[in-house]
């Protein structure tokens, strides 16, 4: 199997369960060539875990391409705050005050409003990053109201080895207590479950390239 046809199989797979849900092709670690078959198929929606590897990897084929809709997934630095909000659209793990107050002041430098999710630890590990589930609505509120930051949903990570449905539930809770649309939840091992608890946006990687080096 080609990791085009690992996507097929699972963009029709993930279109019988929900007609609503983006797939976000995780291509964090792979080179431009593979994943030029992908893009050729229409699809326009890609995750990177690093700033620099996605500035170095997609700048130029951005350009060319400014359709391609770029979602950052992985841990954000303030430090690479600036390069963020000039390559990505949508960033998935706004984690921090500090943080919202730095990508703000970034996005109005160059008059671009970024799409955000919030990371919300939702299964309160210390070694997580995230907003503390008791901080989460006053967060979601400082964003908006505050800050003016185009907030459309909630990201989370549940753990690696528990099931993942209760922490898909309680997340759903959270967005529809404070009337976001979006939900960032599901990965390769857990994504049909997250779709049946109402994720609009799954992260799928090795499923479809497989193992990474």
């Amino acid at each position: 199997m080609t990791p085009l046809s690992n996507f097929i199989k699972i963009r029709k797979e993930v279109s019988e369960l929900s007609i609503n849900t983006k797939i976000i092709v995780v291509s964090k670690t792979f080179d431009i060539n593979d994943i030029y078959p992908i893009i050729n198929t229409g699809h326009l929606d890609f995750g990177e875990n690093r700033v620099q590897e996605a500035k170095f990897k997609w700048s130029n084929l951005l350009a060319k391409n400014p359709s391609i809709n770029l979602h950052l997934i992985g841990n954000l630095q303030s430090n690479k705050a600036k390069d963020a909000v000039n390559i990505f659209n949508f960033i998935h793990t706004l984690s921090s005050e500090k943080l919202a107050k730095i990508l703000k002041n970034e996005q109005e430098k160059i008059n671009k409003k970024i799409k955000y999710f919030i990371q919300v630890n939702i299964s309160e590990e210390s070694q997580k990053n995230g907003i503390e589930l008791s901080l989460v609505n006053d967060f979601i509120k400082f964003c908006i109201h505050d800050l003016s930051l185009q907030i459309i949903g909630l990201m989370c990570l549940p753990p690696v080895n528990d099931i993942s449905d209760f922490y898909f539930t309680k997340l759903k809770k959270i967005s529809t207590e404070n009337n976001l649309l979006n939900l960032s939840m599901g990965m390769s091992n857990d994504y049909v479950s997250a779709i049946r608890f109402g994720s609009t946006h799954v992260r799928i990687g090795s499923k479809i390239f497989g193992n990474r080096n």
